[in-house]
């Protein structure tokens, strides 16, 4: 018996529901894909899949089969790939996550440059602000900012940023302009409600920290509204400095409290855990870490 056939096998019928469907997926006769579950099932001694009126259903054993063969199906995939890559150069297809407003100021513009280096390949752009399950939407690398909840995946810090206090010149010249951490009290904050955010801002000097809660009439679930609400003159607000970098370039936003400091933002290249990184991932952090101009930092796990 072919192991990998056999797995391969098993995987379609479990995701099909039925041998009819897998025989369908598979172009395989049906009597074919019944005696290779059959003679897996003897192999293994343990029974697979339970047989009734509605269709098939794995048994705890061979959901737990399945899950494992599902892996090492990808994990010769992977293998394969990466071994046509070092001869042929990258190719096939690489899934990206990141946040919205990060790609779409930093990334989106120079994709180009990264296609032509590598004309084979072709990119999935997976634009999310919220945190996605990597393996579940088949990410090969996820750009996440902040810090890591789970210790158990394998990523690399590549960038750091600093935080600012952001706002237009309009809303200083009716508001004024904030000169202490305390200050912060009489104005309006835009609050970003994700993860990293929040109505607390903590701001240290030589040594001494001081945290602050901010209070506005506008809360935002999204960066990009964060933007929009700032651009309006709508309030103030804490954020990286490659959010509002072509304002603060051109003067449309300025930054205040300088003398003070907020707590910087790491970017972290994020890898699906118990996956081996493929050359395709690799090459397009390292062109991440090019564009932003920084070294790679810590690695993890």
């Amino acid at each position: 018996m072919d192991r990998m056939a056999a797995m391969e096998t098993y995987i379609s019928v479990v995701e099909a529901g039925s041998f009819s469907a897998a025989a369908k997926r598979l172009k395989l006769g049906q009597p074919a894909v019944s005696k290779s579950i059959a003679q897996l099932e003897e192999r293994l001694g343990v029974r697979l899949l339970l047989r009734s009126t509605r269709g098939l259903t794995p048994t705890d054993a061979g959901q737990r089969f399945y899950e494992h063969a599902r892996r090492a199906i990808e994990e010769t995939e992977l293998a394969e790939q990466v071994a046509r890559d070092s001869s042929t150069g990258l190719s096939g297809i690489l899934r990206v996550s990141a946040a919205v407003t990060f790609a779409r100021l930093h990334i989106l513009p120079v994709l180009k440059t990264f296609m032509n280096r590598h004309p084979n390949l072709q990119l999935d752009i997976v634009l999310d602000d919220r945190t996605i399950d990597l393996l579940e939407k088949g990410i090969d690398v996820s750009l996440r900012m902040g810090s890591l909840d789970d210790s158990a995946m394998t990523a690399r810090r590549i960038a750091q940023s600093r935080r600012l206090v952001v706002g237009t010149p309009a809303y200083f010249a009716e508001h004024g302009i904030p000169h202490t951490p305390a200050d912060l009290s009489q104005h309006q904050a835009v609050v970003y409600s994700l993860r990293g955010g929040g109505e607390t801002w903590a701001f240290s000097q030589d040594g001494k920290a001081v945290a602050v809660v901010v209070s506005g009439r506008v809360s935002v679930s999204a960066a990009e509204g964060m933007r929009t609400a700032v651009l309006a003159d709508m309030g103030l607000a804490v954020a990286s400095e490659w959010m509002f970098s072509p304002e603060l370039a051109n003067g449309t936003v300025q930054s205040v409290l300088t003398d003070w400091e907020l707590p910087v933002i790491d970017l972290w290249a994020v890898f699906p855990a118990g996956r081996m990184v493929s050359a395709k991932a690799r090459a397009f952090v390292e062109f991440v870490e090019e564009v932003l101009g920084t070294p790679s930092g810590d690695a993890r796990p």
